[in-house]
């Protein structure tokens, strides 16, 4: 399996975002983005995960024995935003999210277990703290199986203990031959992972095509 990019080019209106860039990270590999804010890691991002256009190029996740379903089908993204219903309680927006992906109720109990957040399970949403929220975003990570995971900055609001949670989550899915491709400004502590220097459009990044070490 591999997440392949083409000569990608991505615009928003009459501003090029990303122009050229192309890369490759193979199953079991984490591709960190980095760079100044509004360079292009989250239009990136939205870009493998099929929520924006491109302009030229080609994406493709090649050998998932999935030829029909597109890379976003296959990825979690977790954004900026957790996608947390404030007025539902921790478990109810966790068996949404397993409803729509496809998950079950053991999945949910798994999940909510693994990011700590079975005695927060009866609370609503809304009254959770910022970390909270964040982990509860992140546990839809773990309620369906799918190769590739499009994290940006997946560690805002986490205190250190539930930085090396997430870790290690994300060192599990890596294991297992998933691929992960995160942007961040921050070091996220997980395996060893390529590092992608976004740079302005005008002088794309050169792609980190080198094999880890």
């Amino acid at each position: 399996m591999a997440l392949r990019i083409e000569n990608l080019s991505v615009r928003r209106g009459e501003r090029t975002i990303l122009a050229g860039l192309s890369l490759h990270v193979e199953a079991g590999q984490a591709l960190l983005l980095t760079g100044p804010n509004g360079v292009g890691k989250t239009t990136l991002i939205r870009a493998i995960a099929g929520l924006m256009p491109i302009a030229e190029g080609s994406i493709a996740l090649d050998g998932t024995g999935d030829r029909e379903a597109g890379v976003g089908e296959q990825a979690h993204y977790v954004g900026h935003l957790n996608g947390v219903k404030p007025a539902l309680t921790v478990v109810e927006n966790a068996r949404f999210w397993a409803r729509y992906l496809g998950g079950s109720e053991t999945d949910v109990r798994s999940a909510l277990a693994q990011f700590h957040l079975e005695e927060l399970s009866p609370i609503r949403a809304g009254f959770l703290s910022a970390g909270q929220k964040r982990r509860l975003g992140l546990s839809r990570l773990l309620l369906a199986r799918r190769p590739l995971w499009l994290l940006d900055e997946p560690a805002v609001s986490l205190d250190a203990a539930n930085r090396e949670l997430l870790a290690a989550t994300i060192n599990r899915h890596l294991a297992s031959g998933g691929i992960v491709v995160a942007a961040t400004h921050q070091p996220l502590g997980f395996a060893p992972a390529r590092e992608l220097a976004l740079q302005s459009a005008l002088t794309p990044a050169a792609a980190p095509d080198a094999a880890l070490p």
